[in-house]
Parts: structure tokens; C-alpha cells; sequence
């Protein structure tokens, strides 16, 4: 993953150094549909003294843009619910699902072409709920942290546009079972997204 992302700046990079500007205008909004998947890192911490590894799982990406300026804008991504299965080394497992939100300052770098690079900083709100597990009454915190996105659109007409991005959010969250904390799993998923997005 680290290689991938390493690759798309690099392009981006190149891209942003082949010419002046097709911007994206102040006043502008788009809209996007696609599908996202949350991939956990490895080692999620421990709960109750164990191990936990949580799995990805992949669903649909909403998200809506409004450019404050030419070709910056801010960005909200939503999504159907996440869920991710837990497992708890030696102990038994678990499930959860949740809501990511995220809300980001995105810069779009003009070019003459059509792959359009873009790079944004933002901060996420991580809601999870139904939580289920046959060791008790489980409960995980929501989570609030940082989040950073690069990504390229690619451009198939005047209005519509491809997107591939990457997002590293920081997601942690407290756990509790029976009311008794237990530890805090440490989630920090890659986020990897294709969409497509519709300019107004």
C-alpha cells in the first residue's frame, strides 16, 4: 500500500510540472458516487490483555465537494455503513459497524490535461454502533482524528470525471465490555476509492 500511494504522488507530481491551468472555479460543487474500502492496518492494538485484528470491508462512497476557491475546495465524504469483523487473539470475536465522515480542504493542482491531481488535509468523526459480540455487552467509543487524501481525477468530459484517491485516517476508539474498559483498538485504515464525480 505504501508503494501505492508512493507511485500516485510521484505521478502527481508529474502531472502538476506538464502546464498551466484548466481550474476548477470558485462557486463550483461536485458530486461523486463510487466505492471505498477500509482496510485496517495490521496489529490493531490489544483488548483485554489480546491481540485484536480487525478486517476491511468495502462499501459505497458519497461525496460532495464546494470550491471556497478556484481550485480549492472543501470536501464531505459519506458512505453506506462499514462493517468489520473483530478478532480478539484467544478470546473469542467480535463485530461492529460504523459511519465514517470526513470533512476536508482539498487542493485540485491545474493542468493542461486531463489527469487532474489533487491533495487534501482534513479531520474524520467515526461513529460506530451494533456492536455484537458473545462475550458481553461490547462498546466502542467514536472516534475523532486527522485525515490526509491525495488522489487524480481523470477527466472523460466536460462535467464528469473518473477518481481514484488514497485516505489515511487516524481512527482509534476506547472499547468497554460490561462497562468495564478493556483497552483501545488502534483502526488507522488506508482508504482506497473509485468514484465517479459530476461537476455543477
Amino acid at each position: 500500500m505504501k508503494t501505492l500511494i508512493s507511485t500516485l504522488a510521484v505521478a502527481s507530481i508529474a502531472v502538476c510540472a506538464s502546464g498551466a491551468a484548466q481550474a476548477q472555479s470558485q462557486g463550483d460543487w461536485t458530486f461523486g458516487v463510487g466505492i471505498a474500502n477500509v482496510n485496517p492496518k495490521s496489529g490493531n492494538g490489544q483488548l483485554a490483555g489480546a491481540n485484536v485484528s480487525v478486517d476491511d470491508e468495502t462499501q459505497i462512497s458519497l461525496t460532495a465537494e464546494y470550491f471556497i476557491r478556484d481550485n480549492l475546495g472543501i470536501e464531505l465524504l459519506a458512505a453506506t455503513p462499514f462493517e468489520h469483523d473483530i478478532s480478539i487473539s484467544g478470546v473469542g470475536s467480535a463485530s461492529t459497524k460504523q459511519l465514517p465522515p470526513t470533512l476536508s480542504l482539498v487542493y485540485h493542482a491545474p493542468t493542461k490535461g486531463k489527469i487532474k491531481p489533487f491533495f487534501g488535509l482534513g479531520v474524520n468523526y467515526t461513529i460506530f454502533f451494533e456492536e455484537e459480540t458473545a462475550l458481553g455487552d461490547l462498546e466502542l467509543d467514536n472516534s475523532l482524528g486527522l485525515a490526509a487524501s491525495i488522489g487524480a481525477d481523470w477527466q472523460v468530459s466536460d462535467h464528469g470525471a473518473i477518481r481514484f484517491n488514497v485516505r489515511y485516517i487516524d481512527i482509534e476508539t476506547d472499547a468497554s465490555l460490561g462497562g468495564t474498559s478493556i483497552g483501545t483498538a488502534e483502526i488507522d485504515p488506508v482508504v482506497v476509492g473509485l468514484s465517479y464525480v459530476h461537476r455543477f
